[in-house]
């Protein structure tokens, strides 16, 4: 028997990361020593608070039973944090939505909102996962392109109407994925004005939120007034707390919204395990000036690669915030992929490809700061050997 899978399964094809796999694969079985500077997956630990939380908690036997069977804090938790981190003000019961990681949060809110004939806008170049969850959701999507010249933030009003028409939703990630740009409350104030004149929902995907430099502090979406009427904030603990393999996110703000992603929630997830939920409220509400300390070294391994980048002759602007570095390609190149390529094949080192992102990345790449700091210094040594 051949199986027959849903449409929706074929379009979501991840043709470049398994080309990707291949070049890789094929360079290491020849020998080579392949530095990917292309993951964001931080490197560095789990605070060892957390971790010893953790450890106590999984010989309770009150938390080996489904996530439902028992309550913690860690709604409070949440509400807490925002209001101390953010000055939002959270209901716990109502505004607050725990996840297994916020990618299950951008899955949940495309079901939940998106259907055949809604139109969601999202930015070009962005984060793909936006866009595979409206479409796996039936929905379609409109690509809003964003420029270095504005900042990387969308131009609202070049939407055209007939688009806004059918416009349920509207993504938006800002520290961004992939350039690095970052958003004043001003835009985020756009925004919610928009929102309510043209009757469509906001995602905000803060996840980079914490990962800043040059004393940089990244806002929320809520803390606009009225942010709560039109739209949710969903967060995570993955790059903040060095907990990325933890799998703990957050959607929060608009009641009405929260109330039918849980209604996704309930129909694929049991909750999160207990002990990791008592981890995460230690992370939230524990010590946290430990992450001056990693955004210091982030921030100096992001010197080391702007460093590099410029040496062969691309363009880049030093991010304040994210694990990532977004360069324009050197003058007389216009394809980010062929570009990588030429690298991995002359030095051993594979940086992303910014046409991943959307046509839109075309001319960039993106280099991520999520490796030692020796390895990556190795790799921009390589880089500069190069002959364009």
């Amino acid at each position: 028997m051949k199986p027959k899978f849903a449409q929706r399964i074929a379009a979501q094809a991840n043709v470049h990361w398994a080309t990707v796999g291949k070049l890789i694969q094929t360079k290491v079985a020849q020998g080579m020593d392949v530095i990917q500077i292309s993951s964001g997956d931080p490197d560095l630990p789990t605070p060892r608070p957390v971790v010893e939380t953790l450890r106590e908690a999984v010989l309770d036997p009150t938390y080996h039973r489904y996530p439902f069977s028992f309550r913690t804090d860690i709604h409070q938790a949440v509400a807490t944090w925002y209001q101390n981190r953010f000055g939002v003000t959270l209901d716990p019961a109502s505004e607050v939505l725990m996840l297994a990681g916020s990618q299950e949060g951008i899955g949940h809110l495309g079901l939940a909102v998106m259907e055949p004939g809604a139109v969601a806008i999202v930015t070009d170049p962005a984060y793909g996962s936006y866009t595979r969850a409206t479409q796996f959701a039936g929905g379609e999507v409109y690509l809003l392109p964003i420029h270095a010249e504005d900042g990387y933030l969308p131009q609202l009003a070049q939407i055209p109407a007939d688009v806004l028409a059918k416009t349920r939703l509207l993504w938006l990630n800002y520290p961004n994925n992939p350039t690095g740009a970052i958003a004043p409350l001003s835009f985020f104030e756009e925004v919610v004005a928009f929102a309510k004149k043209h009757d469509l929902l906001v995602c905000h995907d803060n996840a980079y939120s914490d990962i800043a430099f040059d004393g940089y502090q990244a806002p929320s979406f809520l803390a606009v007034d009225g942010a709560k009427e039109v739209g949710v904030e969903i967060n995570t603990l993955s790059k903040a707390f060095n907990m990325a393999g933890w799998r703990v996110g957050m959607a929060v703000g608009n009641a009405e919204v929260l109330a039918a992603m849980g209604a996704v929630h309930r129909n694929s997830s049991m909750g999160l395990f207990g002990p990791v939920q008592l981890a995460a409220i230690e992370a939230l509400t524990g010590d946290q000036s430990w992450m001056e300390e990693r955004n210091r070294i982030y921030q100096q391994r992001r010197d080391i690669v702007v460093e590099g980048l410029r040496s062969i002759g691309m363009q880049v602007e030093p991010p304040k915030a994210t694990l990532y570095v977004w360069a324009k390609l050197p003058p007389g190149y216009d394809d980010s992929f062929a570009f990588a390529q030429w690298l991995l094949d002359e030095t051993g080192v594979w940086i992303s490809s910014g046409s991943f992102f959307g046509e839109g990345g075309r001319e960039y790449m993106r280099a991520t700061l999520t490796l030692p700091t020796a390895r990556l210094e190795e790799a921009m040594a390589r880089l500069q050997k190069v002959r364009l």
